[in-house]
């Protein structure tokens, strides 16, 4: 180690030499140590710098495939999950020959992770993936969007204020209204047998939401029926959960998933819909958390809308009711493709 800084060392004396000669074509320092392609492939990730109002930060970013007719980012939901429990869209889209890149948001495992609680709102989100799409030439030919839960909310405000570059867009497992979802919760709620409402709520009215018998309530009463259904739930999913970024999470969404408290509790676009021109896919599923009939309106009021109905599915129908989703998304980017929508 000390020979090599050595050998820099005397690198740079060289250079910083050279260049106060009058020879104006002698090389620079930075000509010299600056970034080349050097022809390594990096298994197409790309850390891509986001410029906020309080400093630039790195996301992380994945491209798999290659294709200039579709190329469909990914949207994780939570806020502050990761792109991993998306991972299964790897065995679908690209056999179809279509691009898509995973994307962890900033603030989650895989990006950068400031501490600035101003950064998490949806209107800095918003802005982040705009430089996403800039940095990774995503256009009006080619660019479509899949978003799940607050990866959908994002996608929507993304559409309000930029859908000129979006060709066409999947909004998954999300209302358009945090409100109407609160209130589908409590409906969802009462299904439950009144001893275990009774213990869930005197765990929430102390504040006790990291207890270990409140989340294994949660998870065995809650979540097994309706954010995932599969009996063994899939590594990528549990990564994901694992890797969540619980200040940005409680900051935004609130402590749980019955009751939303954080910045996004009083957010509802339900009367902007109308405006979001581009064709849109709407995904709901019979054991979701969302109210999948809520759903299957947004799709009437998007000018070009489409619905689709999970019947076996939940939050997380790509997993539970997979070929169902899968098709159904498919055959939408075929549509849109091909020019088919209205």
């Amino acid at each position: 180690m000390k020979k090599l800084l050595q050998a820099t060392i005397a690198v740079a004396g060289i250079f910083l030499f050279t260049a106060c000669t009058n020879n104006n074509s002698a090389p620079t320092l930075a000509s010299f140590l600056g970034p080349k392609d050097s022809g390594v492939q990096q298994a197409g990730i790309k850390m891509i710098p986001i410029t906020t109002p309080v400093g630039t930060f790195k996301v992380w970013t994945k491209s798999i495939g290659n294709s200039d007719r579709v190329k469909v980012l990914l949207l994780h939901g939570g806020p502050a999950l990761t792109h991993e429990y998306m991972e299964c869209f790897e065995s679908f889209l690209p056999a179809q020959g279509y691009e898509i890149i995973e994307y962890d948001q900033l603030g989650s495992f895989y990006s950068d992770q400031p501490k600035d609680s101003s950064l998490w709102t949806i209107d800095r989100f918003v802005d982040e993936v705009e430089q996403v799409r800039v940095a990774l030439n995503l256009t009006k030919d080619n660019f479509y969007i899949i978003g799940n839960s607050w990866g959908s909310m994002l996608a929507m405000e993304y559409a309000f204020k930029y859908q000129q570059h979006i060709k066409g867009m999947v909004i998954g497992n999300m209302m358009a209204s945090i409100p109407d979802y609160a209130n589908y919760n409590k409906v969802l709620r009462k299904e439950m047998r009144p001893s275990l409402v009774d213990s869930l709520q005197n765990y929430e009215a102390k504040g006790m939401y990291k207890d270990p018998t409140y989340t294994s309530l949660v998870f065995s009463e809650f979540y097994t029926k309706h954010l995932c259904r599969l009996p063994d739930w899939p590594n990528s999913v549990m990564r994901s959960l694992q890797h969540v970024n619980e200040e940005i999470y409680v900051m935004m969404q609130g402590h749980s998933e019955f009751t939303v408290s954080g910045r996004i509790v009083n957010w509802d676009r339900k009367k902007d819909l109308a405006s979001i021109k581009v064709p849109t896919l709407t995904v709901g599923a019979k054991y979701d958390t969302m109210d999948p009939e809520h759903m299957k309106w947004m799709s009437t009021q998007f000018p070009n809308g489409q619905y689709l109905y999970c019947p076996n599915g939940s939050h997380l129908a790509m997993w539970d009711d997979q070929k169902v989703y899968m098709d159904g998304v498919i055959n939408f980017i075929k549509s849109v493709d091909q020019g088919k929508t209205k």
